[in-house]
């Protein structure tokens, strides 16, 4: 008797410990943000369970989304509607409720480059057990872990490396721009979905700067990563609910299926690199055998606790996808929208392109000298960033400006509120301007310590493949301009909206004229 007597209050203070800590979670601890929050001059909805304001963002969202808009590149009300909302009704000190997480809307760029430069500080956002799906890389680690990886990853993006990648680049142009040639045909002009195109384009281009000759076997595990973005961006927009992974509903049972076959494609082409390497070939000059060459000596030289796994490095292969692709193919498709409309651009755009072109392809050194391609894509950048927001959380309680930030409060810096801020940009900003970067990025905040152009993010953690992102789209550009003029088509319908980036809902539908 007395046995079961000690179970059942084990049970009951078990039960007690579990239902405290779900109430914490649920009320209290919110409950406690938001009063600290207030009394800091921050505003915003009243904290409702659970929920907080993530019903009202899938309302919004929906609404915003359910029509194609104008063509105007004031459209962050449709992109992030919760946001738009919040700064409109609450001013610049507001919060908005992630269901039990309050989050503070960042707009002061002094402080916004204080966030940034600050990574031991302000972290990221702990990833859903969804989005881990995606990679458990670099973007996701911390302190030394991050650390150690940014280390053995750089060399291969190092500049000279990009160099022997640039006849990739070409090739994957080439293939593309064949395909159109077939579609247009004899007619010499015909109405094309590019989007689909520059999404084959840089996943191509992924595949075989990542994999070189095992390329084919990469878009495979490129079109996995695709549909299981799909499959995060429905989570995401869901409450989190610990555990609801584990459960046997079809998307989950289909996220496992994609998540085995991703890992055994992978495996099997690093153990036959690997293999390859350790019977003496040369290392190859793609990513793959970069990171292993330099995983393998930093192994050799101190340990292997200085050196990543084998499941390290195929979580940087899959991050090589998800953040390769998506990225620059969203930075092509507004690139062309843009100079559909603008067409002006275009052509001195293109005059630049011939004369940097005019015997044949150009090398890396000489596509330093596409000045004016180099404007348009940072003026694209500015009005259309892949990655419309970062987020960061404090992990201790911290000063920013004049304010006290408990922990655990989440911090959204939004790139395109303040890439589109007329105290910032002047009168234009929300007008399609290159002259505004004929100097290079320009210093556009007059005080010092200001921070207002990020699509890139900024910091120790700004993104270490940036130059390869740009440089991949500039060889775009001009062999796309070098073979095809391009306008807007009558079916064309305006309506940028945000999956993983901010991509053209209804497709990017052009007439593209054989030149």
């Amino acid at each position: 008797m007395d046995f079961f007597i000690c179970l059942q209050t084990l049970s009951a203070i078990v039960v007690f410990i579990y239902v405290s800590k779900i109430l914490n979670w649920v009320w209290f601890r919110p409950r406690n943000l938001e009063k600290r929050l207030r009394q800091q001059g921050f505003t915003g909805n009243s904290y409702r369970i659970l929920f907080g304001d993530m019903k009202d963002m899938r309302l919004m969202s929906k609404e915003a989304t359910s029509k194609p808009i104008s063509f105007s590149h004031d459209f962050s009300h449709r992109i992030i509607p919760i946001f738009h909302y919040a700064l409109k009704k609450y001013g610049e000190n507001c919060f908005v409720w992630f269901g039990p997480s309050p989050a503070i809307v960042v707009m002061n760029t002094e402080i916004v480059r204080e966030i940034l430069s600050k990574s031991n500080v302000f972290h990221k956002l702990p990833s859903r057990p969804f989005v881990r799906l995606m990679s458990k890389g670099l973007v996701t680690l911390e302190a030394d872990r991050w650390a150690k990886h940014r280390r053995l990853i750089n060399p291969a993006f190092h500049v000279h490396k990009l160099e022997h990648m640039v006849p990739l680049f070409y090739l994957s142009c080439d293939d593309m721009l064949s395909k159109w040639d077939e579609i247009v045909g004899n007619e010499g002009s015909f109405e094309v979905d590019v989007w689909p195109h520059l999404q084959t384009l840089t996943s191509d281009v992924i595949s075989r700067t990542a994999f070189g000759s095992s390329y084919l076997e990469g878009r495979k595990i490129f079109e996995l990563q695709q549909e299981l973005a799909q499959h995060i961006a429905l989570a995401n927009r869901s409450v989190y609910i610990p555990g609801y992974r584990f459960l046997p509903t079809k998307m989950n049972q289909r996220v496992k299926e994609i998540m085995k076959e991703v890992k055994s494609s992978l495996l099997d082409i690093i153990s036959r690199r690997m293999k390859a390497m350790e019977a003496g070939e040369a290392s190859k000059e793609d990513l793959l055998g970069l990171l292993l060459e330099s995983n393998s000596k930093e192994i050799k030289q101190h340990g292997n606790k200085h050196g990543m796994s084998m499941d390290e490095v195929i979580e940087e292969c899959k991050l090589f996808y998800f953040a390769g692709h998506e990225t620059t193919a969203s930075l092509l498709v507004w690139t062309m929208v843009l100079l559909s409309k603008h067409t002006d651009w275009q052509t001195r755009a293109r005059d630049e392109v011939l004369q940097v072109f005019n015997n044949g392809e150009s090398g890396y050194q000489q596509l330093n000298n596409l000045k004016i391609v180099g404007m348009i894509l940072h003026e694209v950048l500015r009005l259309y960033p892949p990655a419309v927001m970062l987020l960061r959380r404090t992990i201790t309680e911290v000063r920013l400006g004049n304010v006290s930030v408990p922990e655990g409060v989440q911090l959204m810096l939004p790139l395109i509120l303040l890439h589109h801020d007329p105290k910032i940009w002047g009168d234009d900003a929300k007008e399609f301007n290159p002259e505004r970067f004929r100097d290079g990025v320009p210093k556009v905040a007059q005080g010092t310590g200001r921070l207002s152009y990020f699509p890139f993010s900024w910091g120790p953690r700004i993104c270490i493949a940036q130059n390869f992102a740009m440089l991949e789209a500039k060889i775009a550009v001009a062999m796309i301009l070098k073979h095809y003029s391009f306008e807007l088509s009558p079916s064309y319908s305006h309506a940028p909206h945000r999956v993983v980036t901010v991509q053209p809902q209804h497709g990017a539908h052009l007439i593209l004229n054989k030149l």
